[in-house]
């Protein structure tokens, strides 16, 4: 198995990931099972495709070993994108947006303040109208500066009440495409199998193999 350093320090995600990645031959390994100073590295990009490589960019500096970074985050259509690249912190804002000061913060508020929130603001919009999606952007960086980048998405609408207690995050207010469920009724095989995540370790997996064919 090849051993990738997780810039990440959500066991939910790291979870999640190794879920997919172990039929990919990957094991992914913590920063701090993999003593990586506990050093934060900024999230100030203006895309998940920044935020993602400067986290595994970042941490690729301090182990010298492969990593691999996961930026994700909610997507709702009504409410002009967000929470967008700010999903983690999106219940800290007084506004739907962040000022510049509270850009700088980096605290992540709670899961249920941040769903509390999101179902305050789309409240009285139709559920054919609440259209949502869950984007990830998983960014690989080697010792030698090559960069693979894959972005998955996944479909759905929202519900105006928290429903099912698997998952993490935004997983209970969201129904995927095709599905009666939210994410945090789904099996945890199920979900693993439509993710936004799932369906960027599958790019992820198509970019690996064409860079192992040449």
């Amino acid at each position: 198995m090849k051993k990738i350093i997780a810039a990440t320090r959500n066991k939910h995600k790291i979870i999640e990931i190794e879920a997919i990645t172990r039929d990919f031959g990957m094991e992914i390994i913590s920063r701090d099972e993999a003593g990586v100073p506990a050093v934060e590295i900024p999230e100030d990009g203006d895309s998940f495709e920044e935020n993602s490589y400067k986290k595994a960019y970042g941490i690729m500096k301090l182990c010298g070993e492969i990593t691999i970074a996961d930026d994700s985050g909610l997507v709702v259509d009504c409410i002009e994108g967000a929470p967008g690249i700010y999903s983690a912190r999106f219940a800290a804002f007084p506004g739907i947006w962040p000022t510049e000061a509270e850009k700088a913060g980096d605290t992540d508020s709670p899961d249920d303040s941040n769903n509390a929130k999101l179902i305050r603001l789309i409240a009285d919009v139709p559920y054919e109208q609440r259209t949502a999606r869950f984007v990830s952007v998983i960014t690989m960086v080697y010792p030698d500066g090559e960069t693979i980048v894959a972005r998955g998405e996944v479909e759905g609408h929202l519900v105006l009440e928290e429903r099912g207690e698997a998952g993490f995050g935004y997983d209970p207010l969201f129904i995927p495409v095709g599905y009666d469920k939210t994410f945090g009724e789904l099996s945890s095989e199920i979900k693993n199998s439509i993710s936004h995540r799932a369906n960027a370790l599958n790019v992820l997996r198509e970019k690996l193999t064409e860079r192992e064919g040449k």
